[in-house]
């Protein structure tokens, strides 16, 4: 672990289930959007929450029109705007507890950064609601920058190239075991897989954020 773990100057997160909880981007997936359809196709919400999660799963978390929330709203036929979507559920935006405080440590011995596969849509609300500018250098949406998404190693290697840093000298941490996980570890760069409901276990799963600033605050400028 100690050779492993050497010369972090940044760390990386992902946003929804990292950082930020999912009660936001599920009510806007699963409960606005059907709504919504429902009131328009005058039908009950169970039905048409149950076509739309078939909608989506007809595309799946690979496909960028997955998160295009601009695409879903053309496919659906809904006659509003997705900034009324998006505000609609800002109620259920909400941090883990540990966020503020593991952020505000880790700013201070190193440049954090986003790297999500959420659109420019949701990142900019969640971000300014949320007040995490503050401790964020950098921001990257996979989908809107680069038009991939986290599974696509080489996007790791882009983002060390934008900020000017070697593959060597970056963290990950993210709740997605493939996009945050094995895609960064296939890219050469140090990965952690947070775990919230602690089924795996291993050198690099974490439990929450708390567990994560443990394990690499060892590695980071004093």
């Amino acid at each position: 672990m100690a050779e492993y773990m050497q010369l972090i100057k940044a760390i990386s997160f992902d946003l929804d289930g990292t950082l930020v909880k999912t009660d936001y981007v599920d009510a806007v997936w699963l409960d606005e959007i059907p709504k919504l359809y429902a009131e328009k196709n005058k039908i009950s919400f169970k039905e048409a929450k149950d076509y739309i999660i078939e909608e989506y799963e007809k595309v799946g978390p690979d496909a960028l029109e997955w998160y295009d929330i601009n695409y879903w709203i053309k496919k659906f036929g809904l006659n509003c705007s997705y900034k009324n979507i998006l505000t609609n559920c800002i109620d259920k935006l909400k941090l883990y507890p540990e966020v503020d405080e593991v952020l505000k440590k880790l700013s201070e011995k190193a440049m954090l950064i986003i790297i999500s596969n959420a659109a420019d849509e949701f990142i900019e609300i969640e971000i300014e609601y949320l007040g995490l500018k503050k401790y964020i250098s950098n921001i990257f949406s996979v989908v809107s920058d680069f038009r991939k998404t986290k599974k696509d190693k080489d996007i790791y290697k882009k983002i060390c190239n934008e900020i000017g840093l070697d593959k060597e000298e970056i963290v990950h941490v993210g709740d997605s075991y493939e996009f945050d996980y094995l895609a960064p570890r296939r890219a050469g760069i140090k990965a952690f897989y947070l775990d919230r409901k602690g089924k795996m276990n291993g050198n690099f799963v974490v439990k929450n954020l708390k567990e994560f600033e443990e394990k690499v605050g060892k590695f980071l400028k004093s």
